[in-house]
C-alpha cells in the first residue's frame, strides 16, 4: 500500500508536468492546428496520433537509459538539436506558402472527407510522428522527468504505464484540439485568413529552427 501511494504521488505529479508541457504552445501545436485548417479534420486528427504515438520513442529511450547517454555526450544532443532545426524548418517553410482559400466551407470540408488537395492518412501521421519525435523540448522534458521526478527504484514496468498515459493524453489533446478548431461554425470565421494563418504557422516553426540552431551554436562553442 506504501509503494501504491508513492507511485500515485509520482504519477500525479508526472500527469501535472505533462499537462503543462503539451498545453504549452509549441511545434506540435503548431503543426497540428496548420494541417487541420488546411487539410481538414481528417487529417489533422492523423496528425495527432502521430505526435501521441511519438511519445513512445521518448519513453523508450528514456526507459532504455539512451536519455543519460544523450545528457551525456553533448555531441549526441548537439546532432539532435541540428536534426531537429531541419525538420521544423522545412515544415515551416512549406507553411508560408500558403496559398489563399477560395473555397466555402462546409461540415463535408471540415470533416476533411471533400476538402482539397488531400494529404494521405499515411503521411499526416509521419509528420505527427516527426514533430514530436524531433521535438528537443520533449527530449529535455523527458530527460528532466525520468532523471529527477521518477525515482530510480521505480519499476520499469510502472515507468512505461507512465509512458503509456503520456503518450494516450498527448494523443486525446491534439485531437480535441484538431476537432474544435475545425468545427465549422469556428472554421468558417478562419477560412478566409487561413493562409495568414499557416503562414504565421511557418514563422512560428522556422522561429523554433533557428532557436535550435542558436542553441546549437552555443553548445559548439562549449565543446570547443
Amino acid at each position: 500500500m506504501e509503494n501504491l501511494s508513492i507511485y500515485l504521488g509520482e504519477f500525479l505529479t508526472i500527469a501535472t508536468l505533462h499537462f503543462l508541457a503539451v498545453a504549452s504552445p509549441g511545434p506540435d501545436f503548431a503543426v497540428t492546428t496548420r494541417y487541420s485548417i488546411s487539410y481538414g479534420r481528417s487529417v489533422g486528427r492523423w496528425v495527432a496520433l502521430g505526435i501521441g504515438t511519438g511519445i513512445f520513442l521518448h519513453v523508450a529511450y528514456s526507459v532504455l537509459g539512451v536519455a543519460l547517454v544523450i545528457h551525456r555526450y553533448q555531441w549526441v544532443y548537439g546532432s539532435l538539436l541540428l536534426l531537429g532545426a531541419g525538420y521544423l524548418g522545412w515544415l515551416g517553410w512549406q507553411a508560408i506558402q500558403a496559398k489563399p482559400n477560395t473555397m466555402p466551407v462546409n461540415q463535408t470540408q471540415a470533416t476533411g472527407l471533400a476538402k482539397a488537395p488531400q494529404l494521405p492518412a499515411s503521411k499526416a501521421f509521419r509528420i505527427g510522428f516527426l514533430t514530436n519525435g524531433l521535438n528537443v523540448k520533449a527530449t529535455l522534458f523527458f530527460l528532466a522527468l525520468f532523471s529527477t521526478v521518477i525515482a530510480p527504484s521505480t519499476p520499469t514496468m510502472v515507468k512505461v504505464g507512465y509512458g503509456v498515459y503520456m503518450a494516450v493524453a498527448t494523443a486525446a489533446w491534439f485531437l480535441l484540439l484538431a476537432t474544435l478548431i475545425t468545427w465549422p461554425p469556428f472554421l468558417n470565421r478562419l477560412v478566409a485568413i487561413s493562409h495568414w494563418i499557416d503562414r504565421a504557422m511557418g514563422v512560428a516553426l522556422i522561429g523554433l529552427s533557428l532557436k535550435l540552431i542558436y542553441d546549437w551554436l552555443v553548445l559548439i562553442k562549449i565543446i570547443l
